[in-house]
């Protein structure tokens, strides 16, 4: 059975850990494909929630092998935290799998994170300072460390000695930092390989067994279509590939196996960091979605920026990651306001832009051009049936299919996996 992507359609945050866990009932494997603990996905199961950084969202599934792909970049301390917390609150992690491939993330990368930031000054991208950056540069430069290196002492004090001659040259002589010995981190590290040795394996084999066993396999991004590195709005960007076709790398698995793409958007858009954010609002309807949503980072804590849907934005993710439907998160956000906008355009001196572009200086100079729905002013939190929505309710869902050229399957009118709506048969 050919494996399916769940991919963010904005800039992330639109609810991957809700739909994953709801998902995930019905799978065999759950694979998480890149990013690291910059990612945080939460999931609610009866008003409880349980929030993951790295470990896949089916992890809540005893029977359901969850696996930490060949890019994801992996934090082991992060990491075990993550798997006590879940095992004492009775959550087996007995099927967790991580790659042997996935590289680590160091203690100088988190250091050369935070100080790199504070050099661009008001440059700055607004990353969450967890060091995933530094250590994607490590990785495309050849310098990583990764996971399967915890299990031959004399490889790993070899290479992190090699990397740290690097590294202590750009700390001691650009940031004027101490810098770290290969005694510093070597202990410490090897500790945790001990510790997660159980759960290391070739990944890509487990998930291409499975699918020649013709088992379900569901393949998790973390960020959004937005933050890719290649065709997100660069440079204030993740630093791997959060679109569909990262899928195929993070699992080790050829295109082919991959049969459907499944895209989240929220109701509306929201962006965390830096970087142009055509359709934000900086009134009381921001604050209000900002407060009724929660929209508060998962990771940072940050609060979210906020605005209307924006259509452009939305159809240019439909067309990278080639969806095949979108699932709608927070659509109950909505249900105060008297009137909704969806962007379908962007004003750019005397021209209209109809088509997204990722020209930096064309976002930033972008007015957006609206087109205005009645609201519905209506508690959606409770429906489960798509009939028994308002009218206006379904006007807008069916307006946004219409810009977006593709369909929404799925609807979520709150956190908890029961408060969704199938609207359309996609699994």
């Amino acid at each position: 059975m050919p494996a399916i992507v769940i991919v963010g359609a904005q800039w992330g945050d639109e609810g991957k850990g809700k739909i994953t866990d709801m998902l995930a009932e019905g799978v065999d494997v759950v694979v998480r494909y890149q990013g690291g603990a910059n990612a945080g996905h939460t999931m609610v199961v009866d008003g409880t929630s349980y929030i993951v950084h790295m470990i896949p969202s089916g992890i809540l599934y005893d029977d359901k092998i969850c696996i930490i792909g060949d890019d994801v970049v992996v934090n082991p301390k992060i990491l075990i935290s993550e798997i006590d917390k879940m095992e004492a609150r009775g959550i087996s992690t007995k099927n967790l799998r991580i790659s042997c491939n996935a590289h680590m993330v160091m203690p100088y990368h988190m250091e050369l994170d935070r100080l790199e930031e504070e050099l661009k000054g008001k440059h700055k991208i607004g990353t969450t300072g967890r060091g995933i950056g530094p250590t994607y540069v490590d990785k495309a430069g050849r310098l990583g460390i990764r996971v399967v290196d915890l299990f031959d002492k004399d490889e790993f004090i070899g290479r992190l000695g090699h990397t740290l001659k690097y590294k202590n040259l750009i700390l001691r002589e650009i940031f004027k930092h101490k810098g770290y010995e290969v005694e510093d981190i070597a202990g410490e590290y090897l500790e945790y390989g001990k510790r997660l040795a159980p759960y290391v394996a070739d990944t890509s084999m487990i998930i291409s067994q499975a699918l020649r066993e013709e088992k379900f396999v569901l393949l998790e991004g973390a960020q959004g279509t937005l933050l890719d590195v290649t065709h997100g709005t660069y440079p204030y960007v993740t630093s791997s590939h959060p679109i569909s076709g990262g899928a195929c790398i993070g699992a080790g698995i050829g295109p082919c196996k991959i049969d459907r793409v499944l895209g989240i958007t929220k109701a509306y858009t929201t962006r965390v960091g830096e970087g142009p954010f055509p359709t934000e609002l900086m009134d009381d309807t921001g604050e209000h979605l900002r407060k009724k949503g929660g929209e508060f980072g998962t990771t940072t804590g940050r609060p979210r920026r906020c605005g209307w849907l924006d259509a452009v934005l939305l159809r240019y993710s439909v067309r990278i990651n080639s969806m095949s439907a979108l699932a709608m998160t927070k659509l109950d956000v909505l249900d105060e306001l008297p009137v909704i906008r969806i962007c379908t355009g962007y004003q750019v001196g005397d021209e209209i832009i109809r088509e997204f572009t990722t020209d930096i200086r064309k976002l930033r100079e972008s007015t957006p051009v609206y087109e205005e729905l009645p609201g519905w002013q209506t508690d959606t939190s409770k429906i489960t049936d798509f009939r028994d929505f308002p009218d206006e309710t379904k006007s807008y869902i069916r307006r946004v299919e219409e810009l977006i050229h593709a369909p929404i399957a799925i609807i979520s009118v709150g956190p908890d996996r029961q408060q969704t709506v199938l609207f359309r048969k996609f699994v």
